[in-house]
């Protein structure tokens, strides 16, 4: 495995519209794990897609040296299939349980191949994903969509592929799936490219991969390494954008002063001339040779100044175009110790079913705490988070709430018009602040001159997300308490980023559920909460 790669050629790719994607892209992985970062709408969706042979480039190659797997952001697995299907096992499974019951037909042999160990294999495989319990013949539409996921990955592990391509693996994986995804992708000793937003994961790489349309760039090392090399790429950048800005500035300078020298000397031999009393002719040619020489000496520093703007311009281009959020929010300050939301025996049915313990679940937040809810999937976040706001009642037990200053961000992020733009929207929310200081808010969250005039409805995500905390954050009267339920999923690394600045920025209390342990960190959780088997615990924070 270990001499298995991908390479590609001067690759282009531009969908049916002519809407280019990459342009003139060549580089070459080899074994090892590479993650593959870039904001979203890059193309790193679509170049996994292409080396896997599933679009075609218009000009160029990809090879890829070594049997090939390839687990898509979004599996095309009907809900009719048993796990042996999805696997890829199940007519091996049958020819197996032929031959056992006596039938030697050369058809089973020839299906089984060199898979009599199959079964073995499955289930440690699936063992090792956090799958033991789930039986060859249960079928995927009774998975949850962490489980579909492991499963996939587990489909394309049983093929013992070369080159194994993963696009965005950790999507509704709880915490405990992501860790034993992780120990299963530390053991893969071929050529692993992977596509995530998970830095826990990429910290986990061992080189990290950095698309843009015409180009691939590598870095060694692992996430954390990769941050560190781009944040010194960019003082670099700055600082040579600094000393550029300088040069340009004192060669404007000494041709001003060149320019201005000039004047004054052809001043004084125009006098000088006069009162010398010398022929006209003589006097004449003399001024033309001023003024040549002054036009030569103008032409070195234009030169010069355009010089000095080409490398500014050089040195422009190096530079990032890194936004973050900056926000000063004192509307949104809660006194320590006030108590925001105190529920106690809190007991919801959904269906035939009891989501908490019997006797309930209590839960009081105080602030400005910062509140990070784990659990494993279908534990109840969700409904409990709902309960907190009041858009779900309990079906038992006592809730107060403060003074209803909550706002809940779903997963969906469904709180705004999308037919209306990002600047009506958030005029709904804060009617009273006048227009101009809700254009200098909208452009503190980087929605600036027409940006702010878009609707809702054509934002990416990590622009909606932007939109909807513009809005939240801002609102008058503030909310005291922020609910965020994953609020990172499908998020790029650089909304993520904008994302922890925003909630650095804020000064109440908020209770997150989320399974991306590096944006808890980042947020500065400070009480962990789990939710597991209908009880409500206090926790430390996880170890990592």
């Amino acid at each position: 495995m270990s001499d298995a790669s991908v390479v590609c050629s001067n690759l282009s790719f531009a969908w049916s519209d002519d809407t280019p994607v990459l342009q003139d892209l060549s580089f070459t992985v080899t074994a090892g794990r590479t993650g593959l970062v870039a904001p979203n709408g890059s193309g790193k969706s679509t170049l996994l897609k292409l080396i896997a042979g599933e679009l075609k480039p218009v000009t160029g190659t990809l090879t890829v040296d070594g049997t090939l797997g390839h687990l898509p952001q979004s599996l095309p697995l009907a809900g009719n299939l048993t796990v042996a299907e999805v696997l890829g096992i199940a007519a091996v499974i049958r020819a197996l349980d032929a031959v056992e019951s006596g039938d030697v037909d050369e058809e089973h042999f020839t299906t089984i191949g060199d898979d009599w160990d199959i079964e073995e294999r499955t289930r440690a495989q699936l063992d090792r994903l956090g799958l033991a319990d789930l039986a060859l013949d249960r079928s995927l539409s009774t998975l949850s969509g962490g489980q579909a996921v492991s499963l996939g990955l587990a489909a394309q592990l049983l093929r013992r592929p070369d080159v194994l391509l993963l696009d965005e693996p950790t999507n509704n994986l709880d915490l405990q799936a992501r860790h034993k995804l992780y120990d299963v992708l530390g053991d893969f000793t071929g050529t692993l490219l992977l596509v995530s937003h998970d830095r826990a994961l990429l910290d986990r790489m061992e080189r990290i991969a950095e698309l843009s349309s015409d180009e691939l760039r590598l870095y060694g090392g692992n996430f954390t390494a990769y941050e560190e090399a781009v944040r010194a790429e960019q003082e670099t950048a700055e600082k040579n954008v600094r000393n550029a800005e300088q040069e340009l500035k004192r060669e404007k300078r000494e041709m001003q002063q060149a320019r201005e020298r000039a004047e004054r000397r052809a001043s004084n031999a125009a006098r000088n001339l006069k009162n010398a009393g010398l022929p006209k002719i003589f006097a004449g040619n003399m001024k033309r040779g001023a003024q040549e020489s002054a036009g030569r000496a103008g032409q070195m520093h234009a030169s010069r100044i355009g010089e000095a703007k080409a490398r500014l311009d050089e040195a422009g281009r190096a530079l990032r175009d890194e936004q973050r959020i900056t926000l000063d929010l004192p509307g949104t300050q809660v006194p320590a110790g006030r108590n925001l939301f105190l529920g106690e025996g809190l007991r919801v049915r959904l269906g035939d079913q009891d989501v908490f313990a019997t006797g309930g679940v209590d839960l009081t937040v105080r602030g400005p705490e910062r509140i990070a809810l784990t659990g494993p999937n279908g534990a109840g976040k969700t409904t409990l988070m709902r309960l907190v706001t009041g858009e779900l009642a309990p079906d038992g037990g006592e809730i107060k709430r403060n003074d209803g200053r909550i706002a809940y961000l779903s997963q969906r992020l469904d709180l705004l018009d999308l037919d209306r733009t990002v600047a009506e929207n958030f005029a709904a929310f804060a009617p009273d602040r006048p227009e101009a200081e809700r254009m200098n808010l909208l452009a503190h969250f980087l929605f600036r001159g027409a940006r702010a005039h878009l609707p809702v409805g054509v934002l990416s995500g990590g622009e909606r997300l932007r939109a909807t905390l513009a809005c939240v954050l801002c609102a008058e009267p503030a909310p005291q308490l922020l609910l965020l339920d994953e609020p990172t999923n499908n998020l790029d690394l650089v909304s993520a980023g904008q994302l922890e600045s925003a909630l650095n920025s804020y000064q109440g209390a908020f209770m997150v559920v989320s399974h991306d342990e590096r944006f808890l960190a980042e947020i500065g959780v400070n009480r962990w909460l789990r939710l597991a088997d209908g009880t409500l615990k206090e926790t430390g924070a996880p170890a990592v």
